[in-house]
């Protein structure tokens, strides 16, 4: 397992800042363009001025093919709320049906979930996209979900009233489609039909609410456009989307994953302190462009933020500041504060007896640890925890003084574990910076 990374302060505590787009840009479209979170787009020149005129209304759908969202939805999210801080109305969509066939993959077709997992999911995914909107005031955002329009629609009615409009060429052009087509596994007419299924969901919105703006990874451009190309021959009226870059890190790995497992939005399935550790080691090289994704920093903090990385990397305030940020507008201030201190607490910058027991429990299970039972030789305990590899080298390593138990020196080889911090456990350190967990019981 890698470091975990201490988060003592740069300087004084920064308080992460409540969500606002930067003053400085005339247009919520120029700063979104600053920030590279437009890969592709419809016209561009029309899109500018629709996002600087009068409120529009536009959608993100979010298809529940696992029980929570991801840090690649968190872009959509992220996005959507400077659309809707810039007066703008959001539609947060669940795919209730979409999700029970989920959109292609390159390589296989998906496992089919069952409709009542599914339905559990939408649940789920639904009040997770609602903890980073606004439901109040003028441009307050609304859920939907596709099962609603698409559940009444025959098989017949839909091919009459949608599919007539869809040429086959088209279709087996698309990205997601045409890598599937090449692949040994092919493509069912399942997963062939996904984007028709999606251009119907821009339709309806377009037709309820005046949906005009749908917004998606790049990967998804063949379905984002399947439902402009949609309206266009339906209704005959301009809809737009906009496509964001697929997030990579500057090495060219996959972004949002740690010690490949992926990050979750879900405290249940990705603790905050992890969350809060992945952003904490993020690369000197990438971590500018993250902040300008993933916080409302403006800009002129933002240069400040580079300027440091240039000249005093080793400090890693931009790091610092990118956590607290992420981790407080996924998880609220409460848990963001929580985690900083219990991450102090374990580098020697705080009390390990002050901290709530979930989150040292949670920090805890990022570390080397073992379980052991009460009156445990601390000798052994090194040993099991792996921060020593034998019996004689632990006694040595206590005999030295360099071994520490719930932040105070071992002084004797015949020291025992107590659990005695909140919730039963204990923590060891070996010299520095090499730590690890005790559950005792």
């Amino acid at each position: 397992m890698s470091e975990t990374v201490s988060v003592s302060a740069v300087e004084a505590p920064v308080r992460a800042l409540a969500p606002a787009n930067d003053p400085a840009f005339e247009n919520v479209w120029d700063e979104i363009v600053w920030r590279g979170l437009v890969h592709v787009s419809t016209d561009q020149v029309a899109l500018r001025g629709l996002l600087a005129g009068d409120p529009i209304t536009y959608y993100c759908g979010f298809d529940p093919t696992a029980p929570s969202l991801h840090l690649g939805n968190l872009v959509q999210l992220l996005l959507m709320r400077r659309l809707q801080l810039a007066g703008h109305k959001p539609l947060g969509l669940v795919g209730g049906s979409t999700g029970l066939i989920g959109d292609p993959r390159p390589s296989a077709e998906r496992t089919l979930n069952t409709k009542d997992t599914v339905a559990e999911w939408v649940g789920y995914l639904r009040a997770q996209v609602e903890r980073f909107l606004s439901f109040d005031g003028d441009n307050a955002a609304r859920m939907v979900n596709n099962l609603d329009w698409t559940a009444p629609l025959s098989a017949i009615d839909f091919l009459r009233e949608i599919g007539k409009h869809y040429r086959v060429g088209t279709m087996l052009k698309k990205d997601a489609v045409s890598a599937r087509l090449n692949s040994e596994a092919g493509i069912s007419y399942t997963e062939f039909s996904y984007q028709i299924l999606q251009g119907l969901d821009y339709l309806e919105l377009y037709r309820q609410y005046g949906c005009v703006l749908q917004t998606g990874g790049s990967d998804q451009w063949g379905n984002l456009t399947s439902g402009t190309d949609l309206i266009h021959r339906v209704e005959g009226a301009s809809a737009h989307a906009i496509g964001t870059p697929l997030v990579l890190n500057s090495d060219g790995t996959k972004f949002g994953k740690s010690e490949g497992n992926a990050i979750w939005l879900d405290a249940a399935m990705c603790s905050p302190y992890r969350m809060y550790q992945f952003w904490l080691s993020t690369a000197d090289a990438d971590v500018v462009d993250r902040l300008k994704v993933f916080t409302f920093l403006t800009r002129a903090e933002i240069e400040e933020y580079a300027a440091l990385v240039e000249t005093e990397p080793f400090r890693r305030a931009a790091q610092k500041r990118l956590a607290r940020e992420v981790t407080t507008f996924v998880h609220g201030a409460v848990a963001a504060d929580a985690v900083i201190a219990a991450s102090d607490a374990l580098f020697g910058q705080g009390d390990l007896t002050t901290l709530d027991a979930v989150t040292l429990r949670s920090a805890l299970d990022e570390l080397p640890n073992a379980t052991v039972a009460p009156g445990t030789p601390v000798a052994q305990a090194l040993v099991e925890t792996g921060l020593v590899a034998s019996l004689s080298e632990a006694r040595r390593a206590i005999a030295q003084g360099g071994v520490t138990l719930d932040g105070v020196k071992v002084e004797s080889e015949d020291a025992t574990v107590t659990g005695g911090l909140p919730g039963g456990v204990s923590v060891l350190r070996r010299g520095k910076k090499t730590l690890a967990g005790l559950f005792v019981g």
